[in-house]
């Protein structure tokens, strides 16, 4: 696999992506385009420490949709690395890992995730490594009032981007494939056409907005 050289700015997108749908692949490349990025890094987490039993799929039928979903954009990259560590997915661990690979590492989080920084294990030692991308979910303002004042060095390393505004959520497509709804026009035709060969979320309720 080619990787970038050292000067340049790559992004970080980790979450469950349960599944993964045209909100996320938006949020990414906008952001790689406001930011200069070279590309962006998918990371689906095996087991987000602060979301214990909230996943709706296996870690390998997500980490698969994921690299359907990516697959069309050279700008996008698919890392299995939480998926194959043991343990919680823990964005310290992987921030160590993948920091002398790429160089400079922009980190984009959602508004509530990013309001929710300051519990993550070692919230400083993140701060330290990479910088911060904050996108705002649809209709909301993130105010970086308190997230600064918990994490005051990211005064000069925090950007907040409102982001395309797509007003799709994890949740409703578990919910929709349940219920045996069209997925189409909610994320990558590939996708939806795992979700109907392998049925993931045939008895999904989750609630958690990601």
């Amino acid at each position: 696999m080619v990787r970038i050289t050292m000067n340049k700015r790559v992004g970080l997108f980790g979450g469950s992506f349960d599944p993964v749908h045209y909100g996320h692949l938006a949020i990414a490349e906008d952001a790689r385009l406001a930011l200069g990025l070279e590309r962006v890094i998918f990371m689906p987490a095996a087991r987000q420490p602060l979301k214990q039993g909230q996943h709706g799929a296996a870690p390998e039928a997500r980490l698969a949709m994921v690299r359907l979903a990516c697959a069309a954009n050279p700008a996008f990259e698919v890392s299995a690395l939480e998926i194959e560590r043991a343990g919680p997915s823990y964005t310290i661990t992987t921030l160590e890992a993948l920091g002398a690979e790429y160089g400079e590492l922009v980190l984009l989080l959602g508004a509530d995730a990013a309001a929710d920084l300051p519990r993550w294990r070692a919230a400083e030692r993140i701060a330290a490594l990479a910088h911060l991308a904050v996108i705002e979910r649809p209709g909301q303002h993130f105010d970086s009032g308190q997230l600064l004042a918990a994490l005051p060095q990211l005064s000069s390393r925090l950007t907040v981007l409102r982001g395309p505004q797509i007003a799709i959520s994890s949740t409703m497509l578990r919910q929709r494939a349940a219920d045996g709804f069209s997925l189409r026009y909610l994320t990558p035709d590939p996708v939806a056409e795992y979700i109907h060969t392998h049925q993931p979320y045939n008895a999904t309720t989750g609630k958690s907005q990601d």
